[in-house]
């Protein structure tokens, strides 16, 4: 119930599907002749397409996500394995096309590859399956063996999860697949705005990982005032910081995980 929740929760918060929303309903009011309501859902609408686009909304909400876990220094000299999680991969294009296309958060499937020649002895988890309630595509755990191998990864390496929909999953799946034993170290690897909850959740479901974030989306610099990022980017780091903060709320609340923004 949680993920479907979750899901349908999303098509409505999202930054560029509320202005949408607002804007329709704005329109719809004018031409019933409530002008005061279709103003200022209007207005609400610019002012929200405003703010996502042309200002540093977004990175400011990302820098507080990406600064909050670092990569460990110097790094473990030996690792049990390496646990990636999905969300990196163009699953419908793939599933329509093959290969092993990656989107915006692909690097994660990068920072994996090379970790796992940096530690050739490894496990390499794969942790991640079709999470999407309307488009049919292929899950990242299905298409990351083609990429991993390609990159020189034997696929004796490899162990992959793909039934988990959201991170919980992902934490709960991976640790009963892997079991994890005391004293081993393993890297989790994801989206540096996406480790909180992540290392939450992981810990949460008992599974010690330590954490190596990936596919950074701000310089770290960044000041309220105008953007000058790509405006399409900046309105996509809004969607991802709004999304991963709700995210942690939710989870929080929802008990699955301790603090509505996990410390290291």
């Amino acid at each position: 119930m949680f993920y479907y929740l979750s899901k349908i929760f999303w098509l409505v918060a999202d930054p560029i599907d509320l202005t949408a929303i607002l804007l329709a309903v704005g329109l719809l009011a004018l031409l019933l002749g409530w002008r005061r309501l279709g103003a200022t859902l209007s207005t609400a609408a610019l002012a929200l397409l405003l703010l996502a686009t042309w200002t540093t909304f977004g990175a400011l909400l990302l820098r507080p996500l990406e600064d909050r876990f670092a990569r460990p220094d110097p790094a473990p000299a030996d690792i049990a394995g390496i646990v990636v999680l999905g969300g990196g991969f163009e699953g419908a294009v793939n599933l329509a096309r093959g290969g092993y296309e990656l989107n915006d958060s692909g690097d994660r499937m990068v920072e994996a590859g090379i970790l796992a020649l940096r530690y050739p002895q490894a496990k390499l988890v794969v942790s991640g399956g079709q999470g999407s309630l309307i488009v049919d595509a292929e899950g990242d755990a299905d298409r990351a063996p083609r990429l991993l191998t390609a990159l020189d990864v034997a696929p004796e390496r490899l162990v992959l999860e793909n039934r988990s929909r959201n991170t919980y999953e992902n934490a709960v799946f991976s640790r009963d697949m892997v079991k994890p034993q005391p004293g081993q170290k393993w890297l989790l690897v994801t989206s540096a705005f996406h480790m909180p909850r992540s290392m939450a959740l992981f810990r949460k479901a008992g599974f010690d990982v330590v954490a190596w974030p990936a596919d950074y989306k701000t310089l770290g610099t960044e000041r309220p005032g105008l953007t000058r990022d790509n405006q399409l980017d900046s309105l996509r780091n809004a969607s991802i910081g709004i999304r991963e903060w709700i995210g942690l709320v939710a989870y929080w609340l929802a008990g699955r995980i301790d603090s509505p923004f996990p410390a290291p």
